[in-house]
């Protein structure tokens, strides 16, 4: 354990070194290629143990080209012969052994082609051949990284520096991350947000004919699409109440527990049917349920309520019918409640609705930015619901269509699958995200998770998650449920989660080749999302016009923004 400090010390001089130093042509390395460093003592499945020379690792830590310079340490990678190929592992752990030696467990990650001049190329994931006892061990060079990280000729995106280089690049494989589903981790003030803009930006810019809504809770990515994407929000937003299944129009309208609320569910069931057949010629519709998103009358609605409640002969029966006639006529008079709940007149818009959120056509602005930061908390899980059900239920109906795969990422993923299964509300939203998670593939439809508590996230939503893409995490528990979520090959990049910088991550799953530790690129000011950190230092150094501020603030209070 004596050793952890020092190591954990080079580490941070390596990465300091590398940033503090200006830009400039990787460093070629001179002489021969380095020889080898160690043996392979044990074999054991994926995961084996070497040993080393440590005059010779301490040596190498001088050496002009970084990677050569990391080999050997924690999170670095090595190399060791196979017949014709390089077998690539990465070093999870490093412990003295006996005097002169280090003992590392190494996690086999992929192998390469290697020719007569000791070169590495087509390299692949997974091992074909394992190495036996004996076998030496080699330092990975800048060029083998290269040959490593090469992108493919599959559809991808460049989203940083693969550590420690600072040239090779980190790509991301489009179609399998997107069609297994991916997940962006890491605590707040990382970089998250500004990271998802990027990737998103580089999905967009590859893709402009793509179809990618987000859910954004806190309205901080409104800035950074506004070039490129369509923006709404409470005042534009005009989603029509009709289109809730019945279980969210439960939610939204049912005020009671238990067995009462079975029976006001059982009177809300018969009446909404009937609201929605009112006056309908029912040829053209087919099969309607409670859950056809078919229009209807909130004022229909209510009369075949109270003509209900009118039927029954004691004054006791009509409870439930009270309550339900209350709740609708606090909808309608709620002025936070228009975008959702308003206007006399229904017109049949879900044909147009769904092509404005869905970007169909997307007239090359691909991305959807649904901002739920001014809707009221009692109802925003309601509206992601919503809007995920309609995401995959388009997927579903249009099967026999010409295929339009659609990307529903949401932000603060925890707040809407949490891992607390017994809470009352918001289960609407959770059922149609696991099921998202579990079937979307088969559909074209998929789903980016972005959380900053993977603790709080149900265990079952992010193992659906193909690509995991985590940043720095903070929390011991947090740590665990990744570690959890992630493959085998990837624990020696895990025991680096906690030391990560701003904007780093560590990669893997299907998106990528083989796990890899990426700095991401600096994006362009106008591209950032609104979630900078506001300085105290400099802020409260400065003042003027406090009335005016309290006086405008207090006007938009009072009037929900307007």
């Amino acid at each position: 354990m004596d050793d952890r400090p020092n190591l954990r010390e080079f580490l941070n001089e390596v990465s300091s070194f590398q940033e503090d130093e200006a830009p400039a042509a990787p460093a070629k390395a001179t002489g021969p290629a380095p020889g080898a460093i160690g043996t392979v003592v044990e074999i054991a499945g994926s995961g084996s143990q070497i040993r080393m020379d440590a005059t010779i690792v301490a040596a190498m830590q001088s050496h002009a080209d970084a990677s050569v310079a990391m080999s050997g340490q924690v999170g670095s990678q090595i190399k060791t012969v196979v017949g014709n190929s390089w077998l690539i592992a990465n070093v999870r752990t490093l412990k003295a052994g006996d005097p002169g030696e280090l003992i590392a467990h190494v996690d086999f990650l992929g192998e390469g082609t290697r020719d007569s001049a000791g070169k590495m190329s087509n390299f692949r994931r997974g091992v074909t051949r394992y190495p036996i006892p004996g076998a030496e061990v080699f330092p990975v060079s800048t060029a083998d990284m290269r040959a490593i990280f090469a992108a493919s000729d599959e559809p991808h995106i460049e989203i940083g520096t693969v550590y420690p280089t600072d040239d090779i690049r980190g790509a991301l494989y489009v179609d399998p991350m997107l069609g297994k589903h991916f997940a962006v981790l890491g605590s707040t003030g990382t970089g998250k947000s500004t990271s998802v803009s990027l990737i998103l930006h580089r999905i967009s810019d590859a893709s402009p004919e793509g179809h990618i809504v987000m859910i954004d809770p806190h309205g901080e990515y409104s800035a950074a699409f506004k070039g490129c994407g369509e923006l709404f929000n409470v005042d534009n937003l005009q989603l029509p109440y009709w289109l809730m299944n019945f279980e969210e129009h439960c939610e939204v309208l049912l005020t009671t527990h238990d067995s009462e609320r079975q029976r006001d569910a059982d009177i809300l069931a018969k009446c909404l049917l009937a609201a929605r057949t009112k006056g309908k010629d029912m040829s053209q519709y087919g099969k309607v349920t409670v859950d056809s998103p078919i229009p209807y009358l909130l004022t229909d609605l209510n009369t075949i309520i109270v003509n209900e409640m009118g039927k029954l002969d004691r004054a006791g029966d009509t409870v439930p019918f009270q309550r339900l006639k209350t709740k609708l006529e606090e909808l309608r008079a709620d002025p936070r409640y228009t975008f959702m709940f308003s206007g006399l007149m229904v017109s049949d818009s879900m044909g147009g609705f769904l092509a404005k959120l869905f970007r169909l056509p997307s007239q090359g602005r691909p991305i959807s930015i649904v901002d739920v930061s001014g809707v009221p908390s009692e109802i925003t899980s309601v509206v992601v619901s919503v809007l995920a059900r309609m995401v995959f239920d388009y997927s579903i109906w249009s099967r026999t269509e010409a295929q339009r795969p659609i990307l529903l990422v949401c932000e603060e993923a925890h707040r809407y699958v949490p891992k607390d299964e017994n809470s009352e509300t918001g289960q609407a939203v959770r059922k149609i995200l696991e099921r998202i998670a579990k079937e979307g593939r088969k559909y074209g439809v998929s789903l980016g998770l972005i959380t900053q508590r993977p603790s709080d996230l149900a265990e079952g939503v992010l193992s659906q998650c193909g690509t995991i893409i985590s940043m720095r995490l903070n929390n011991d528990r947090d740590q665990a449920c990744v570690r959890a979520a992630m493959p085998e090959g990837a624990r020696g990049f895990l025991d680096a989660i906690p030391a990560l910088r701003n904007r780093e991550c560590i990669v893997c799953g299907e998106g990528v080749a083989i796990p890899i530790r990426v700095r991401f690129d600096d994006l362009e000011p106008e591209k950032r999302p609104a979630s900078s950190d506001p300085s105290f230092a400099r802020l409260w150094r400065e003042t003027g016009d406090e009335a005016g501020i309290i006086s405008r603030t207090i006007k938009r209070w009072r009037g929900h923004g307007r």
